[in-house]
């Protein structure tokens, strides 16, 4: 069973909503976020990147990273201003990317769920990055980013959502990357809340960070708080939800620094030993099981020779990710941990495959490779096995823009 719960939220008029709304924190560096955010005060990477604001250099872990996130939320508060609802609602938020349109359910979810993986992982996360939004909740007292959920599509709860979104939307705007944004609110949400009772789970599918951080959150509140009841909002964390059957996964491509030591022609026939080798391949697989890597200017086709097995006992071994990994990132180049190998990289797909060439072609990268991307069925099937998928398995898209929802806990 799932539960999910209206909130009041605490979101931008109107006529400033384009301006507070960004990218989510972590898809862009301190850079990419100043950029951004330049010339734009009400930017609410301000608040969820607020080293932009300090000297460069500044150890974005350090007190005065916090501090600032603290003055600038309030600043934002104060200037936009941000509108706390007056009742509890849901809202559906509909992204819109060229041909491609998903419609989800803007609610919170409960944090007991997540402990007792009735709301499914499928990715582990990094203590360094759990500790900053931690403590980024704890000081804001507030959620700003959202988990992206999914569950199994069901044809009820498509008819609820179509039903709310035939009325005017609460917000509606193209931002500079060309993805649409339209928000609902759901003033009488129980029909919906309802419907997902008979849900059985919900799925993380991007945000893996931002719920354990939340749980996190909630522990040290709990701790301090003698009259805990269970029903204050620190239990509960910000997500949005999308059925399955709307959920959109672009690749997530791997570049490597060098070829540990091996000559190209030496390296290309290492690959050979293990992968059938096509000189004249495409830049983009296009099948399950297929792989291109670049190399001096040409692209391979690649195919694993093995067989992969242990599917239902370990779906993850199935996965093109993971065959990489096992049987040319670790077996030729070495790199035996992406997590912490300063060797190897990561480039979504919505950066394309000229991305990857332009690295191999500057000399930033030595070897590319393009993947076929890892399917919703993958996701689900892994996360119902309790397994872990690699790290940078799944690049989803369009991305929720932060800001336009902050749960206040």
């Amino acid at each position: 069973m799932a539960v999910i719960y209206p909130f009041r939220a605490l979101r931008p008029p109107v006529a400033q909503v384009e301006q507070v709304a960004s990218v989510p924190y972590d898809v862009v560096s301190t850079e990419e976020a100043q950029a951004l955010a330049a010339d734009n005060p009400l930017s609410l990477l301000h608040v969820t990147r607020p080293e932009i604001d300090l000297p460069d250099g500044t150890d974005i872990y350090s007190d005065a990273v916090y501090e600032k996130a603290a003055e600038n939320f309030q600043r934002l508060t104060n200037a936009c201003p941000l509108e706390a609802e007056a009742e509890s609602s849901l809202y559906l938020y509909k992204l819109v990317m060229g041909a491609h349109e998903q419609t989800g359910i803007a609610a919170c979810c409960s944090v007991d769920e997540y402990d007792n993986d009735l709301i499914r992982k499928h990715e582990r996360t990094r203590p360094d990055k759990e500790d900053d939004r931690t403590r980024h909740m704890l000081t804001l007292r507030a959620q700003t980013g959202v988990v992206f959920l999914t569950y199994r599509a069901d044809r009820r709860i498509d008819a609820l959502v179509a039903a709310e979104t035939a009325s005017a939307p609460l917000y509606g705007f193209t931002a500079p990357d060309g993805i649409r944004h339209t928000l609902w609110r759901a003033p009488a949400p129980e029909q919906i809340v309802r419907a997902f009772r008979e849900v059985p789970l919900l799925y993380i599918a991007d945000g893996h960070h931002r719920a354990a951080s939340a749980s996190r959150a909630r522990a040290t509140l709990r701790a301090h708080n003698p009259q805990h009841t269970g029903e204050e909002e620190y239990n509960r964390f910000l997500a949005v939800i999308f059925p399955s059957d709307q959920v959109q996964i672009l690749a997530y491509n791997r570049v490597v620094k060098d070829l540990n030591g091996l000559q190209p022609d030496a390296f290309v026939a290492r690959v050979a030993e293990r992968f059938d080798v096509d000189e004249n391949g495409t830049a983009q697989p296009t099948s399950p099981g297929q792989f291109s890597m670049y190399l001096g200017g040409r692209w391979y086709g690649l195919r694993f020779k093995g067989d992969v097995t242990g599917a239902a006992t370990d779906p993850t071994a199935t996965l093109d990710v993971s065959v990489l990994q096992e049987n040319l990132l670790d077996a030729i180049l070495g790199i035996k941990d992406v997590r912490t190998d300063k060797r190897i990289d990561f480039v979504g797909g919505i950066r394309g495959t000229d991305e990857l060439e332009k690295l191999v072609n500057t000399g930033r990268a030595a070897v590319a490779f393009s993947l076929y991307p890892t399917t919703i069925d993958d996701l689900l099937r892994v996360s119902d096995k309790s397994g872990i998928m690699p790290p940078k398995s799944t690049w989803f898209e369009p991305k929720l823009r932060d800001g336009l929802l902050i749960h206040q806990i």
